[in-house]
């Protein structure tokens, strides 16, 4: 299974729709893991609190998502890292990768988007890493019909 850090960026975009929608959906069937900390979580909820998400049953059913751990996992420790040297605040999310071994981080921020790879983790447009799925979703499939 595919593990993967979503940007809040992305996060939030999947709630309109498109291509960041479509990774929330493999999350949700199963098809990919989510990494998450605490530093992810809260900026999630910070800025869906800007975004005049006030209501805590809304805010408590999305954090039920996460707390139930079905296709999550969660670090409560991550590595100091100083890698996105435009934006630090984002290398939460390189910490968050590293100490979970994702396999990619998926971000629209060109800032993050700028490391490309960090210790082996893709750092990838949501296009992208639904292209890579498919990709590796065709592989399977392929290698599961010749040994059938």
């Amino acid at each position: 299974m595919i593990r993967i850090v979503l940007d809040t960026n992305v996060f939030v975009s999947s709630f309109f729709g498109g291509n960041p929608r479509k990774l929330i959906s493999l999350w949700e069937a199963g098809e990919v893991s989510l990494c998450l900390s605490k530093p992810i979580i809260d900026e999630y909820v910070e800025v869906l609190q800007g975004l005049g998400l006030q209501d805590e049953k809304q805010l408590g059913e999305l954090l039920g998502l996460f707390a139930t751990g079905i296709h999550v996992i969660f670090t409560a420790r991550t590595p100091g890292l100083s890698v996105v040297a435009d934006d630090p605040d984002d290398d939460k999310f390189i910490e968050c990768g590293v100490a979970l071994k994702a396999d990619y981080i998926v971000s629209g921020d060109k800032a993050l988007l700028a490391v490309e790879n960090y210790m082996g983790i893709g750092v990838f447009n949501p296009k992208k890493i639904l292209a890579i799925y498919k990709r590796k979703r065709a592989n399977k499939a392929n290698t599961t019909r010749k040994h059938a």
